[in-house]
């Protein structure tokens, strides 16, 4: 079961996650959170989360390690494909050398010890959504990529590859069989549709292409 703070905040806002068995625990950090103008749900249990759609706004996880049933740290080995790699933050009462360092190598934000100061706690959620922040924007940047890449044609796109491997012109007709005015308006259509700004700016975003290949759909 979760409880939500602020239920009548905007959908906009940021929406930080906390899954404890300590019911004390939880009403302690929605005051904390609250008294900061974030918004919390709260959460008994890694089964109740997982009843919930992830949040569609800027969100972290508070997780501790003990909880019934699976481990906090198990859980968070789910949680990249679950929760689309949510930034989390894990708290313990009986935290050890070996464990935060497992913890901080899959990847969470902080490692607190229970009782843990205020501040610290504030400090990362701040990072962890920040993260968060930085994550969201990167995904909307490689859908605008995307977008811009699905409308151009075949021939535009193997002329953008040409273009970013580094040949000209007159190199790019030569190997396609085209000529040179041919591969110049085809070259200026891609920049146009890519919405680039230099040559540069091309070479980043097949880079960023690359890394992010993008799928025809049916």
């Amino acid at each position: 079961m979760a409880a939500r703070t602020d239920p009548g905040a905007a959908a906009s806002r940021p929406l930080v996650l906390v899954v404890d068995d300590d019911p004390s625990l939880g009403l302690a950090l929605s005051a904390l959170l609250r008294s900061v103008g974030l918004d919390s749900a709260v959460f008994n249990s890694t089964s109740a989360l997982l009843e919930r759609e992830p949040p569609d706004v800027e969100s972290c996880l508070i997780l501790d390690v003990r909880l019934p049933g699976v481990s906090g740290l198990d859980f968070h080995d789910q949680l990249a494909t679950l929760y689309r790699e949510i930034p989390v933050i894990f708290v313990t009462g009986y935290g050890d050398i070996p464990m935060s360092v497992r913890a901080m190598k899959a990847g969470a934000v902080d490692f607190l010890a229970k009782p843990f100061r205020d501040q610290d706690m504030l400090d990362a959620v701040t990072a962890a959504l920040a993260r968060d922040r930085a994550r969201r924007r990167s995904l909307a940047e490689t859908a605008i990529l995307h977008a811009n890449f699905r409308s151009m044609t075949a021939r535009e796109r193997e002329i953008m590859l040409h273009v970013t491997s580094g040949l000209m012109n007159k190199q790019i007709a030569a190997e396609i069989g085209l000529s040179e005015i041919t591969v110049k308006i085809h070259r200026g259509n891609v920049m146009k549709k890519m919405k680039a700004r230099s040559l540069a700016d091309l070479v980043r975003m097949a880079e960023a292409l690359t890394a992010h290949p993008f799928k025809e759909t049916s």
